[in-house]
């Protein structure tokens, strides 16, 4: 054999080790995995579907799973293959405001504890998953990717901050993905850019992060109808929402100081930042809240929508219930 043959042969294999070595080293570097890219999702039926609901929508109560173990308040709620996942919050000590603002804080950061809930289809708890650190201990809405769920925990208080969480929905790992400035109280993951997208206290303004945390974008809500409570991602890049706030009500009705609950539903652009479709949603759990207070999930199956919310307390009414509603639309012609 030639020596130009030879030396040929050895940069040859030389630069395949190279090659594995480097591909070794990437790998365990990598960035957090990202989703399955938007750009092939090409069901659009949940937005489609959504777009037809309206005040006159007949939503259907058809089934409750009653949850027999201790929830708290709670919070958000998605589901992946295997599992349902519910965050709540337990109070240890209730925040106090004070009689003026202390530090840039309204009020006291109290005490809690952060939980994610695991439990298989049936509403059976798996395991207790504890999020937060020091002050930070209120989970919020969360979201499922196709992989991972999302998850922030923020003070219990506005203008505050938050960790950003990134629980593996098979394997239950838990990973600290960031924190960020200010409180957050729900997230989705915007899988047709691979950035997350969350909303302060009230759901008065949104930021987006890439994965390590940069913000790339802030704006504020241009709708006033309702605080979003617990949202979910929508190809192509939009978040639908439920959520409630607390209106005044005549005295005649409920006595001085009342109030009443208004739910509703919205759907939000996430390239143009405009509110696209929302709708009232005025039915009501065992304990008499509405149901988008907090957790909310919908699906769509050929104009049928499915919703599944989470309303009340563990220590309300008949504790935590899983309501599911369900409804038939007739989407807008393409």
């Amino acid at each position: 054999m030639s020596n130009t043959r030879t030396r040929s042969l050895l940069a040859a294999g030389i630069a395949i080790l190279i090659a594995g070595s480097a591909g070794t080293v990437v790998a365990a570097q990598a960035a957090p995995p990202a989703p399955a890219s938007d750009h092939h999702e090409v069901n659009t039926a949940l937005a489609d579907d959504f777009n037809a609901v309206d005040r006159n929508t007949n939503w259907q109560l058809t089934s409750k799973l009653k949850l027999n173990f201790p929830t708290y308040h709670t919070e958000g709620i998605a589901f992946s293959d295997d599992h349902i996942f519910l965050s709540a919050v337990q109070i240890i000590e209730p925040t106090q405001k004070y009689p003026t603002p202390q530090g840039g804080y309204d009020r006291t950061p109290g005490k809690g504890i952060g939980h994610l809930f695991v439990m298989d289809k049936s509403g059976n708890l798996q395991k207790d998953i504890t999020l937060g650190e020091g002050d930070m201990y209120h989970p919020g809405g969360i979201d499922f990717d196709g992989t991972n769920v999302w998850v922030p925990v923020a003070q219990y208080r506005p203008d505050s901050s938050a960790i950003i969480y990134r629980v593996d929905a098979s394997t239950l790992d838990v990973h600290k993905q960031f924190e960020v400035k200010d409180h957050f109280g729900g997230i989705v993951m915007d899988k047709r850019t691979g950035h997350l997208v969350g909303n302060t206290w009230g759901s008065r303004r949104f930021a987006e992060w890439d994965l390590e945390g940069e913000q790339v974008a802030t704006w504020e809500n241009p709708n006033f109808f309702i605080d979003y409570q617990d949202c979910q991602y929508v190809p192509n890049s939009k978040m639908l929402c439920g959520g409630v706030t607390n209106l005044p009500q005549t005295p005649a009705a409920g006595g001085a100081g009342s109030t009443y609950e208004l739910g509703g539903m919205a759907m939000l652009d996430l390239t143009s930042h405009q509110v696209t479709r929302d709708v009232p949603f005025q039915k009501w759990s065992t304990a008499g809240h509405v149901a988008t207070r907090n957790p909310f999930k919908m699906t769509a199956d050929g104009g049928h929508l499915t919703m599944k919310v989470a309303p009340d307390n563990g220590d309300e009414g008949n504790g935590t219930e899983i309501l599911t509603y369900e409804a038939t639309v007739t989407p807008p012609a393409s």
